[in-house]
């Protein structure tokens, strides 16, 4: 299980972390998920110098474990989460090697991304997995998320789930 005092390290995907990223992709337990790992590398690629996309590698005592991503809906033409407020920054994460799945890592390196993000300006972060993912549903509960919607878009169909800032200060708080 994971440790409370687990801390991860987040770094820009580069070039070299694509041949890792395209197995991971191929793990069965993410492949249920992602599309096609060729066209899902291509696309990776691409965000490697986007600037509405910033792919990232999770590191937890300098070993790659998990490829994790944050974007802004707002700066993509008809992206289906637009109409979250403005600052809303999104997130998916999928954890490489299958034997750390199903330990606590999804929710811990998801509640510390929150933080920084929310450390940084966000007001509200969104991360949509697919309805019959419940493993990911949990984790991302744990996290402090909560549905707010269910969608059908060109990333098929998700529950929309949210976490506000003034959510997460109020519970700090207490």
């Amino acid at each position: 299980m994971v440790e409370q005092e687990d801390s991860y390290d987040f770094r820009p995907v580069t070039e070299k972390d694509l041949p890792m990223i395209a197995r991971w992709l191929a793990e069965p337990h993410i492949a249920e998920w992602w599309d096609d790992p060729k066209k899902e590398i291509a696309e990776i690629r691409e965000h490697i110098s986007s600037v509405s996309v910033e792919p990232l590698i999770v590191e937890l005592d300098g070993r790659p474990i998990a490829y994790l991503q944050s974007y802004d809906p707002h700066l993509e033409d008809d992206h289906p989460y637009a109409d979250q407020p403005f600052g809303t920054l999104g997130i998916d994460l999928s954890i490489g090697p299958p034997e750390l799945v199903g330990i606590g890592h999804g929710s811990a390196i998801v509640r510390q991304f929150v933080e920084e993000l929310f450390e940084e300006g966000a007001p509200r972060v969104i991360i949509d997995p697919h309805p019959e993912n419940g493993r990911a549903i949990r984790a991302y509960e744990k996290a402090g998320f909560r549905p707010i919607g269910r969608r059908h878009s060109q990333y098929g169909d998700v529950v929309l789930m949210a976490v506000d800032a003034a959510e997460a200060e109020m519970e700090e708080g207490n």
